[in-house]
């Protein structure tokens, strides 16, 4: 953990061990974010909380941000993380069990229902290679396809502090699906290429992306 990591997590009175203990058997806490990359010491405050209760599973720090994020107006997810609140709830149980949120992940905004079709597209392509590994691979799924449904790069819509977050959840939960992106195209337009490349519908007239005059668009940094 950074210096300004931990400052940011010792400003809120939190406990920023790297293991602690539940049920005598140690579990791994993701490091906080420093408050300055987050740009909001509330949504800080919020992941060092849900950290503390973080089940020890490879999914746990993404989704804490996800939620820090959404439950402090950051980000672009829809209410719940666009899951039902159902879903939602076996989620925050199975990832941070004993957290109870004081605020509710709802900022106001209810899923699209004109992009169902769209996003169950999404949902079923990442699907089809799912790591078989964790059960949030399902909401994982969900979740990134809800993200797709906003305007910025997908990392920032999702409510991630950083595009190297989203590389990884993508090759840990949908790792064959992650494992064509050789050129690291942007993660958005990639999902959305591969949904158009399965209907047999090939948009781009250049013969390589390397000659494209979209080149950048497509390729270029996410920040």
């Amino acid at each position: 953990m950074s210096a300004s990591a931990s400052n940011a997590v010792r400003q809120t009175g939190a406990v920023t061990e790297r293991q602690r203990t539940r049920g005598g058997i140690a579990v791994a806490v993701p490091s906080s974010p420093a408050a300055a990359t987050a740009n909001d010491a509330r949504a800080s405050a919020l992941f060092a909380e849900l950290a503390l209760h973080a089940a020890g599973e490879a999914n746990d720090e993404v989704f804490a941000c996800m939620i820090a994020s959404l439950c402090t107006g950051g980000g672009a997810l829809p209410d719940w993380l666009g899951l039902d609140p159902a879903a939602f709830t076996c989620l925050l149980r199975h990832h941070f069990p004993g957290l109870r949120l004081q605020v509710p992940p709802c900022p106001g905004r209810p899923l699209d229902a004109s992009r169902n079709d769209e996003r169950h597209e999404l949902v079923e392509l990442m699907l089809m290679d799912k790591a078989g590994s964790s059960p949030s691979e399902v909401w994982m799924a969900h979740v990134v396809a809800a993200g797709c449904m906003a305007s910025d790069h997908l990392w920032q819509d999702l409510g991630l502090w950083q595009r190297a977050d989203l590389t990884a959840l993508m090759r840990r939960n949908f790792p064959a699906l992650a494992a064509r992106n050789v050129k690291d195209m942007k993660w958005k337009r990639f999902l959305y290429k591969q949904l158009c490349e399965a209907e047999g519908i090939y948009v781009c007239r250049a013969p390589s992306c390397e000659v494209c005059s979209d080149y950048h668009a497509c390729f270029g940094p996410e920040d």
